[in-house]
């Protein structure tokens, strides 16, 4: 699962936290990616924290930042969340 935007980290909570809790989706690799490196890092600790409380640790995550990162995050995605901003 690959996670595009994931500096919004209340919308990469729900939606990523929903997958955790998903019994297909509990060993999921979930790829982190955006542009802005503090937003990204707040959303990955938070979701780390969240991997460990309610879904034992079994899904792997990675973040990728910036637009040489973007292919790598996308590399072997079944699936695709776009939570972009377009435009600041």
């Amino acid at each position: 699962i690959t996670f595009m935007g994931a500096g919004s980290s209340v919308f990469a909570k729900n939606i990523l936290g929903d997958c955790m809790r998903t019994e297909a989706l509990k060993d999921a690799g979930i790829a982190l990616y955006d542009v802005n490196e503090e937003r990204l890092q707040e959303s990955k600790m938070m979701l780390d924290n969240l991997n460990s409380n309610i879904n034992d640790g079994r899904a792997t995550i990675t973040a990728h930042l910036g637009i040489d990162q973007r292919k790598k995050a996308l590399k072997g995605a079944k699936y695709v969340v776009n939570a972009i901003q377009v435009g600041g």
